[in-house]
């Protein structure tokens, strides 16, 4: 017997099969030891000695590995075919050679591309040893990363309360987003006007002519800046006469874009389909692991994290003959088409995601997918397909058009395209980020000399544009451009930023929240050198030189690890004062923007002789007065919230931070919208500074309602709350939506339901708020957050109904009285019922599982009694034998558990 591990269940059993009754295969479910979040894990004392734990599930999957290799006739390590699967075999050999399970039993390394039986079988006749260069390329990566994020986090903590984590390429990836916003709010628009003359031939073809000169001066695209100019254009030309100067054609091939990589595929997924690139990702995991197309488990695309953009000769030999064959010939190039990467630190000489197939049309597989996984398909295939098809030839016209108006002479010039042969354009093209791709216009037949006709001439005023915000498309792009991490981590860290609530998503644009510019702020103060573009890329450029085997890993640490703990060492005696002065100035034009009147922009709009400085509470920042406790004046971070929109009006003379909205009209109490220290809310009426007067109404706007945005019907409705949306439907009692400290809820009686991110506390109906509220009744207890009722899946063997459900520590799947925690190759959105059968099996053979509950007597005679439908009253305090034995069990038991949560709480830190 020969024993295979690969990473996941899903991959074992389709490899399994193709490999026969000779093997068994098993998942390591991912990495099967980590880093301990603790201090020490990396001791740059001892030459960066890095300390492994195996993990609960590790130590099960080890377990497992050792017992099925006593007697075997070798271990096969078949992991990913990256740097990251290199270091999955690693831990295993170590794992296993700690245990002393590998005494005399040979161990080959093999990596396979594409999850099918020729590729799996070529894969088992070429084996090789591990990689010791890819292994030290990932001990220096997680090493830097560890050494980044468990010192620099500490210190944001300390300096900058709210600030939750940093690290070394996240940080930079946030720098990024920061800037091109500061970039937007410093761009001042420029008026500028195009003038078009709308022309027709002899003939009564029509089209379009722009000014390009006058007077034999050329003219830019920003050169007419006012009205005054524009009139005077549209005028002369009005009364000019028009004449073909000449006619110019041109030739010109358009070639396809290369296969895709990673990063392209996550920006075209972004562009084309709108998937987040961790969504991508999972899905491409899915259809690279095994499907079931047609009843056969098969991988239908190759390994998606690649920088190659090559393709083996056997694939590119068949894409030929699929475009053959649906296109025609004349779409097939005479010869091959070959790819070159252009990153400067591309790695990892894989191929290019493609399918494994490419007979394989993604209409045939299309009733075997979920409907994401079609799209993805089907966009792999397009682009792989056009990859190797012929260009497309195009014929580039342009004609000069000369106006005359007395001695005056204007010239306009129209530009068309035409396609004279489609080529790949036929099946694929792909998409732009930020900038329109209009179809070029045809021009109609004429000659040098023509007489044209004046149809009309249109003058238009534009202003420039800023850049544009980031999608997360065009940030990875922009990450890549850059050479700023790998681009198999950039779903992870745009997802932890968007996590960290250090940016938020708004039309489908990256936008930074206050917090991430307070983070980047502080880096850029006293952590310059470690977010700037360059010295991320060139740690970059010295990681890829390791798994090159060109230099050490520990002298890449040493190096790195010399200067930033100087850095680290110098923030120790770093004043939480000198900090705000530092952000005060940095954050300035964001913070305190200029006032209209020009005048002084941190002056107090209260007390008028106090500085507004950024101020430091338990909740994060704020601006504050520096006359406090005197002037009690706050607002929020950005100065764009309430003061300076509407109208202009305000409440009680002007206060500032305030608007006023309207009045109610039950009450004739005015309504307004205020500034407060954590943020914006709606008030009505006014408060007293009489002794036990009752304080006014107030409501908070839910996460995500833009100051600007609230108008006195939307705080009416706000201030309304709680209101009633249902009754339940066994007690009949009403159910209540409202605004609380940890967002909008459901609630009936004591059972509280917090809403999902796409409810909305003002418009969530009677349907929905009984499922939260049933979901939770049936999951939770006592009005205690639960996790969600979950995606059922379907039934076990044994009749369980199988959930998968969204976990305090992340996703797990559940039997009712075994719950399984997903690893972290598992994605709960794509968990099929297979994996779910076998994650909760692994589970019960561990003896996992929900533990009785231990009654005394009298709390079992109390349960019985409630059962029965009489009043379960408390009994008299009387200390038995039997009560005071359960007590000092319970105390005894109490010990251990605190212990184990203390632990617990200290790994989670």
């Amino acid at each position: 017997m020969k024993v295979v591990v690969v990473e996941s269940p899903a991959k074992a059993k389709t490899i399994n099969k193709y490999l026969g009754r000779d093997y068994e295969v098993l998942a390591s479910f991912g990495h099967i030891r980590d880093l301990p979040a603790k201090d020490g894990s990396v001791d740059p004392e001892a030459d960066f000695a890095m300390v492994w734990e195996l993990e609960d599930r590790g130590s099960k999957r080890v377990s497992e590995i050792a017992r099925a290799i006593k007697g075997a006739e070798k271990l096969i390590l078949a992991t990913d075919p990256d740097r990251e699967g290199e270091a999955i075999s690693w831990h295993v050999i170590e794992a296993l050679s700690a245990r002393k399970a590998l005494k005399g039993i040979p161990v080959e390394r093999v990596t396979f591309n594409a999850i099918t039986k020729a590729s799996v079988d070529a894969a088992m006749r070429k084996p090789r040893e591990i990689d010791q260069a890819l292994v030290d390329a990932y001990l220096a990566r997680r090493a830097l990363d560890y050494l980044v994020g468990f010192n620099l986090s500490p210190v944001l903590w300390r300096k900058l309360p709210g600030a939750r984590s940093a690290g070394r390429v996240q940080s930079v990836a946030l720098r990024l987003v920061v800037e091109r916003e500061m970039e937007i709010e410093r761009f001042k628009p420029r008026e500028y006007w195009s003038i078009v003359a709308t022309l027709a031939t002899e003939a009564g073809g029509v089209f379009e002519a722009r000014l390009v000169g006058a007077d034999g001066k050329r003219i830019q695209r920003l050169d007419v800046g006012n009205a005054e100019e524009a009139a005077a254009f549209k005028r002369d030309l009005e009364l000019a006469t028009f004449q073909v100067a000449s006619v110019e054609a041109k030739p010109a091939k358009r070639h396809p874009q290369p296969p895709f990589t990673t990063s392209t595929l996550q920006q075209e997924a972004s562009r084309k389909l709108g998937m987040a690139p961790a969504q991508t990702m999972r899905v491409a995991q899915k259809l690279y692991e095994g499907v079931d197309v047609g009843g056969e488990t098969v991988g239908i695309i190759t390994y998606m994290r690649t920088d190659g953009v090559d393709m083996a000769p056997e694939a590119i030999s068949d894409a030929r003959r699929v475009i053959g064959r649906e296109f025609g010939d004349d779409y097939v190039p005479g010869a091959p088409r070959k790819y070159s990467v252009k990153a400067k630190n591309a790695q990892e000489a894989h191929e290019a995601v493609r399918p494994t197939d490419m007979g394989r049309l993604p209409k045939q597989v299309a009733r075997y997918l979920e409907p994401e996984q079609a799209k993805l398909y089907e966009l792999i295939w397009t682009r792989t397909i056009a990859s190797q098809m012929e260009s497309a030839e195009l014929e580039r016209t342009t004609v000069e058009v000369t106006a005359s108006v007395g001695p005056r002479r204007i010239d306009l010039r129209a530009t068309g395209q035409v396609v004279k042969f489609d080529g790949f354009l036929a099946l694929y093209q792909e998409g732009k980020d930020d900038e329109e791709d209009e179809d070029s216009k045809r021009l109609p037949a004429m000659a040098a000399g023509d007489p044209l006709k004046r149809e009309r001439i249109a003058s238009t005023q534009h202003f420039t544009e800023p850049p544009p915000r980031y999608s997360e498309a065009s940030l990875v792009k922009r990450m890549e451009e850059l050479g700023i991490g790998r681009p198999s981590t950039y779903a992870a860290v745009l997802q932890t930023l968007r996590d960290r609530e250090y940016v938020k998503i708004e039309k489908k644009r990256l936008q930074p929240e206050d917090k991430g510019r307070l983070v980047t702020g502080f880096l850029e103060s006293f952590f310059k050198r470690y977010v700037e573009y360059d010295f991320t890329a060139s740690l970059e450029e010295q990681l890829d030189r390791v798994s090159n085997a060109e230099i050490d890993w520990r002298s890449v640490l040493r190096d790195f690890w010399r200067d930033f703990s100087a850095a680290i060492g110098g923030t120790k005696e770093l004043r939480v004062a000198e900090v705000l002065e530092a952000l005060n100035g940095l954050l300035g034009p964001h913070i305190f923007p200029e006032k209209a009147d020009g005048g002084d922009p941190r002056a107090c709009p209260t007390c008028g002789s106090g500085q507004l400085s950024l101020k430091l509470g338990k909740f994060g920042a704020f601006i504050g007065c520096s006359n406090y406790p005197e002037c009690k004046y706050t607002r929020q971070l950005s100065a764009s919230g309430v003061e300076g929109e509407g109208d202009g009006s305000s409440a009680e003379g002007g206060q500032p931070g305030v608007r006023v909205l309207g009045d109610d009209p039950a009450t004739g109490l005015p309504v307004t919208l205020r500034d407060g220290r954590f943020g914006p809310f709606v008030q009505l009426g006014e408060a007293s500074s009489e002794k036990g007067a009752e304080k006014p109404k107030r409501s908070s706007l839910p996460k995500g309602t833009s100051p600007g945005s609230v108008t006195l019907e939307i705080a009416l409705r706000l201030l309304s709350l709680p209101r009633e949306v249902a009754k339940h439907p066994e007690t009949g009692e009403p159910i209540l939506a409202n605004l609380g400290r940890f967002g909008p809820y459901v609630q009936h009686g004591k059972t509280y339901a917090n809403l999902g991110k796409d409810d909305d506390v003002l418009e969530i109906g009677a349907n929905r708020a009984i499922d939260l509220i049933v979901a939770k009744e049936q999951g939770g207890g006592r009005g205690r957050p639960s996790s969600d009722p979950g995606r059922a899946l379907g039934p076990h063997p044994d009749g369980a109904a199988l959930v998968v459900k969204a976990g305090k520590y992340g996703p797990y799947v559940s039997d009712g009285s075994v719950n399984a925690t997903l690893p972290k190759t598992m994605a709960a959105e794509s968990l099929t019922l297979e994996q779910a059968i076998e994650l909760i099996n692994a589970k019960r053979a561990s003896g996992g599982g929900k533990k009785p509950v231990r009654k005394t007597a009298t709390r079992a005679r109390t349960a019985t009694k409630a059962a029965d439908g009489a009043e379960a009253k408390k009994p008299a305090v009387r200390k038995t034998a039997s009560k005071t034995a359960s007590k000092s069990t319970t105390k005894a038991a109490a010990k251990p558990a605190a212990a184990k949560k203390a632990a617990a709480k200290t790994k989670a830190s």
